[in-house]
């Protein structure tokens, strides 16, 4: 069994006990070192070349904002953030995953709180998805013969009006990062409305939002139940919410309006790519791209099934490029992808294929 080694960083004593209690109890997983700020970090990763680094967003000297960006500069390693359940710690996690940090767990009351047992095999669970993206880490993509990488889209205004196209991007583990590179590539006058699903708890997907959309020329947002749907808009899922549609009126008056959900998980999610890829399967009538990026699991292949029996194409994120091969590969292995494109190259492909 290959051991998973362990720096555990975060400025509470009680905090970093708690956490390198439940990493020392797992068989295949050892807390090499610990530190109290990010500095101390710093010089313990490079002595003790551990496989995971669990963060603390808020600690003296260094933050772990700070930590990150020189990790991921200096010498990439998979890092899972430790964020509080407030709007500033939802910010600063996102600016987290933009930077490079693999997932992020959530402290459920605060920095000195007996409830993060509560959140223990989340910890487990997440710290072995993100040794197994090191070696993804350390490489550079594998290099593939593609066109030029294209730049972030010129600021052409948008146009909002009922789409007569749909694109539906779902991802998972190292998705924020994803989707901070696809988005703002995308031109204002897209021809589509775009919805994502993105594996989220509650409290992050609007700063998510707001923050890609302070990037692109799309107007990005959380989306809200009932709002109309339209084009040069992005709508991402809220976390713990299924994101679906609804058709209102028939003929040349008909519209597509969101239509939040808590209905029971589906493929283990809330939100749900499935769930998301499947209502528009049932209610849109026109051409719909679905986009399959980095994450665990199989989510999303059941609904591009039914897409693709509708006519609709596919877009699979190549493996060089994926954090964790785990949606896309199914969605490849299953032989629906149309295109399988590296992350730098998805929006053009988008754009393309509408």
């Amino acid at each position: 069994m290959t051991e998973i080694k362990v720096l555990v960083v975060d400025d509470s004593v009680f905090m970093r006990r708690v956490i390198s209690d439940i990493i020392n109890g797992q068989p295949d997983m050892r807390v090499v070192a610990t530190a109290s700020n990010g500095k101390e970090a710093l010089a313990l990763a490079r002595n003790f070349a551990p496989d995971v680094i669990t963060m603390d967003v808020e600690m003296p000297v260094m933050d772990g904002l700070q930590a990150l960006e020189r990790i991921m500069s200096d010498t990439p390693l998979p890092v899972i953030m430790l964020s509080s359940l407030t709007q500033s710690g939802a910010d600063a996690t996102v600016r987290a995953l933009h930077i490079g940090a693999v997932d992020f767990i959530t402290k459920p009351s605060g920095s000195l709180s007996l409830d993060i047992n509560k959140v223990a095999q989340d910890i487990i669970a997440k710290i072995r998805v993100a040794a197994s993206a090191r070696d993804k880490l350390r490489r550079p993509p594998v290099q593939k013969s593609r066109p030029p990488v294209p730049p972030p889209a010129p600021p052409v205004a948008a146009v909002y009006r009922s789409p007569d196209k749909m694109v539906l991007i779902g991802t998972s583990t190292g998705g924020p990062k994803a989707l901070h590179e696809v988005i703002p590539r995308l031109p204002g006058n897209l021809p589509a409305a775009v919805l994502v699903v993105q594996h989220m708890p509650p409290g992050f997907t609007r700063s998510l939002a707001d923050r890609i959309n302070g990037m692109s020329a799309l107007r990005v947002k959380e989306a809200e139940d009932g709002e109309p749907l339209l084009t040069g808009s992005v709508y991402i899922a809220p976390g713990d919410y299924h994101l679906k549609v609804r058709r209102l009126g028939e003929g040349l008056g008909r519209r597509l309006l969101i239509n939040l959900t808590r209905d029971p998980a589906v493929s283990g999610h809330r939100p749900s790519v499935d769930a998301m890829i499947e209502s528009v399967v049932r209610e849109y009538w026109s051409k719909t791209l679905a986009v399959i990026m980095t994450g665990m699991g199989q989510d999303g292949t059941r609904g591009i099934a039914a897409l693709r029996n509708k006519g609709g194409k596919v877009i699979a994120e190549d493996s060089s490029t994926c954090i964790v091969f785990g949606m896309p590969r199914s969605v490849i292995d299953a032989g629906h992808a149309d295109h399988i494109l590296p992350l730098p190259h998805i929006a053009r492909g988008i754009v393309e294929n509408l």
